[in-house]
């Protein structure tokens, strides 16, 4: 397939490219397959059984009994989503700079009339529960509405730990929603809607859910409901009531994206046939082997807190001297893999690996073979051994099933 300006969109080589950006993720031939099914009616009998379908399935994705709703859009749009149903002009939200996507987020919120207080970070570091208490302890007025945090900061490879930012909310009493960002975490690192006390998960469907981009979701709580009918923000695609009457029968209020959803209900059924726990060791796994690899060429990962590692992503320093965007070429022209470019403040100083999704073993070690050999033609100072180092990590901790099989 070729442009108007000549340049080709498959102008690949031979084989598979190796697209270990950190979303969109591969989409499975199985999910693919699904989206090829003819189109249908979207006020017909047939689409309401596969829109109940997916609303159901992804309240078990979400870890919620709880209202979700699901738009034709980014994540970007259920970001807005979020705001604009339950605030108010002028309405005070607390955020914290964990990355390019919580500093998008607080953008979009000023654009929306909102006053954001941005508590600062070094991007290595998840969101701090300890600043997030004192700021909110000191709101005696209870001015701010809304918390809104990344729970995995895709530009830096750092998952905040939610529960702790839920408690420190809770420890000063305040009544402030908590909102978070679930798009390159949700059904790749464990995530519990109800459980953490959470009143908007944000979430789209081009990482965990193996879909290409164009679905994006809000999980609701019934505080957030509540709030949302008094909220004065404007909102008509975005609005909730509209969505959840509609859904109520399996409907849209407007027209979906029929196909998407018909990817969707697949994607469910492959996540849950794997479970849910499964799933999340799976790419806990993973990363621990990517950073073995890290270890072993001499190299450093961004994220600073070992206890904030994602299971998603690893962000990868480069020596000083060496720029990033480089290497990622060298990687693309001579191995056909793409790696995930540094973004904001870090762009140029990283690299990014993602291994969320559809994702095994051999995927991460041929992966891995080409940072590995991109790095040596790049002539980037680091140690061999990288690829054995994971591929160690991988032996090491293979499923039990595994080992069993090959026993018999």
């Amino acid at each position: 397939m070729k442009l108007a300006n000549g340049l080709a969109l498959n102008s690949h080589p031979s084989g598979r490219h190796f697209l270990q950006i950190p979303g969109p993720t591969n989409v499975p031939d199985r999910i693919l397959r699904a989206m090829d099914y003819p189109t249908i009616d979207h006020r017909g009998p047939e689409f309401q059984q596969l829109g109940k379908s997916v609303l159901a399935g992804m309240r078990r994705i979400f870890q919620t009994e709880s209202q979700v709703v699901i738009y034709p859009a980014s994540g970007t749009g259920a970001w807005e989503a979020a705001l604009a149903n339950t605030l108010s002009p002028g309405d005070a939200v607390l955020m914290c700079e964990t990355g390019q996507f919580a500093t998008l987020w607080k953008r979009l919120a000023e654009r929306l009339g909102l006053a954001v207080e941005f508590i600062p970070g070094d991007w290595r570091h998840g969101a701090d529960a300890g600043a997030l208490e004192a700021v909110l302890g000191a709101d005696s007025s209870r001015r701010f509405k809304a918390v809104c945090v990344v729970h995995n900061e895709t530009s830096t490879g750092v998952t905040s730990r939610i529960p702790e930012v839920r408690a420190a909310i809770d420890r000063v009493g305040h009544p402030a929603l908590l909102m978070v960002d679930t798009i390159s975490s949700l059904a790749s690192i464990d995530y519990r809607h109800d459980e953490w006390g959470v009143d908007v998960t944000v979430a789209g469907s081009q990482k965990g859910l193996m879909l290409p981009p164009g679905l994006s979701f809000n999980a609701i709580s019934a505080k957030a409901l509540e709030a949302s009918k008094t909220a004065r923000l404007p909102r008509s695609y975005w609005d909730w009531g509209e969505m959840i009457a509609a859904n109520a029968n399996g409907y849209f209020p407007y027209t979906p994206a029929t196909n998407l959803l018909y990817g969707l209900h697949e994607a469910i059924a492959m996540l849950l046939e794997e479970g849910l726990p499964n799933v999340f060791a799976r790419h806990v796994r993973h990363a621990e082997a990517t950073r073995a690899a890290v270890r072993a060429w001499g190299l450093e990962v961004l994220c600073a807190n070992p206890a904030e590692y994602s299971p998603s992503l690893t962000a990868i320093l480069m020596p000083d001297g060496h720029n990033a965007d480089a290497m990622r070429k060298v990687a693309l022209a001579n191995f056909n893999v793409s790696l995930g470019q540094g973004l904001g403040k870090v762009a140029g100083r990283v690299f990014r690996i993602g291994h969320l999704g559809d994702f095994n073993d051999l995927t991460l070690l041929g992966t891995l073979a080409g940072v590995e050999m991109s790095l040596g033609l790049s002539a980037v100072p680091h140690r061999k051994g990288g690829v054995q180092a994971a591929m160690d990590h991988l032996a090491a901790t293979a499923p039990a099933s595994a080992r069993v099989a090959a026993a018999a």
